[in-house]
């Protein structure tokens, strides 16, 4: 019986991730330009509670999570070919609490810890050279196209004889397409990229630790902002998600292909020259297997000019 319950919720690990689903957060602007040496750094709290569903993968019912991820993030600013770039790091921190009931058993767990580091590199490569500030300020922002790459190493708290990690034990790569265009105070953005994993050598087995794949996953979002002031900006925000079949010990599943989309809103407010604070909420639209969930986070973000010293 015993056997039988761990290797049911063997499946909790793919479908709570919460590196997958902080990977679903909505980011409005996120290939906007700003001068050469712009750095900010920003502390971010969010909230996600729902529902995960299996889609008959594995007997598991009334599944819920809920947690909090506090994250630190840095980001930077620099040229190059003549084009305007950027960096970012961010190290997120988890506590929540996951529960559900498997074969009419009541199952729950908690965890506390990190979350693997994610870095992004951003480049222009349409509509926005690398620009000192005095250009910036004679600069009309119009059509823009960019690139990004996102990392994610496996820096994350993770244990193999462990159902629910915090980390994934693998390394994650996300390129992304993106494109901007700016029309008087009405800003659309649309981005299109693809999640591709290595292996998980070490995922949780009833056996012991066995070899773990996912196929890529496509993901799609766009978002319709527009501006009140000078840095105070609204946003409807949305995206849709496939694909990620898994295969334990090189047997896929066909139940656990995601197919999911949310809807959310953003809201960024000035509160002094330096300083910013951004609100956003959404929620699930669809889910085929994964986590429904609903987040609500809260950004303060400090910036200024300069090289880092």
């Amino acid at each position: 019986m015993r056997r039988a319950l761990r290797d049911a919720w063997m499946a909790v690990i793919l479908a709570s991730s919460a590196v997958l689903v902080r990977a679903q957060d909505l980011a409005p602007r996120a290939y906007v330009i700003t001068p050469l040496h712009s750095n900010a750094v920003t502390l971010t709290y969010g909230f996600y509670s729902g529902s995960l569903l299996f889609n008959g993968a594995v007997p598991v019912t009334g599944t819920t999570g809920t947690y909090n991820v506090p994250v630190f993030t840095y980001f930077h600013t620099f040229g190059l070919l003549g084009r305007s770039a950027n960096i970012s790091a961010s190290i997120p921190y988890a506590i929540g609490t996951f529960e559900g009931e498997v074969n009419g058993v009541d199952q729950q767990i908690y965890r506390s810890g990190l979350l693997d580091t994610t870095f992004r590199l951003s480049v222009n490569l349409k509509g926005g050279p690398a620009m000192q500030v005095s250009e910036y300020l004679k600069w009309v922002e119009k059509g823009l196209m960019g690139v990004s790459v996102k990392v994610v190493p496996p820096t994350g708290q993770y244990d193999p004889n462990r159902l629910i990690n915090w980390g994934s034990n693998r390394w994650s790569f996300k390129p992304e397409f993106g494109y901007s265009r700016r029309r008087k105070h009405m800003v659309l953005d649309a981005y299109a990229g693809l999640w591709v994993f290595t292996k998980n050598q070490q995922s949780f087995s009833a056996t012991g630790p066995q070899p773990q794949t996912q196929n890529p996953i496509g993901s799609f979002e766009s978002h319709l902002s527009y501006d009140l002031k000078p840095r105070l900006w609204l946003s409807l925000d949305g995206n849709f998600w496939i694909g990620g079949e898994a295969s334990l010990k090189g047997v896929d599943n066909p139940a656990t292909r995601q197919i999911s989309s949310r809807l959310g809103v953003t809201a960024s407010v000035p509160l002094s020259k330096h300083q910013s604070f951004k609100v956003s909420y959404s929620d699930d639209v669809y889910t085929r297997f994964g986590g429904a969930y609903r987040n609500v986070s809260a950004a303060w973000q400090y910036s200024w000019l300069g090289r880092p010293q």
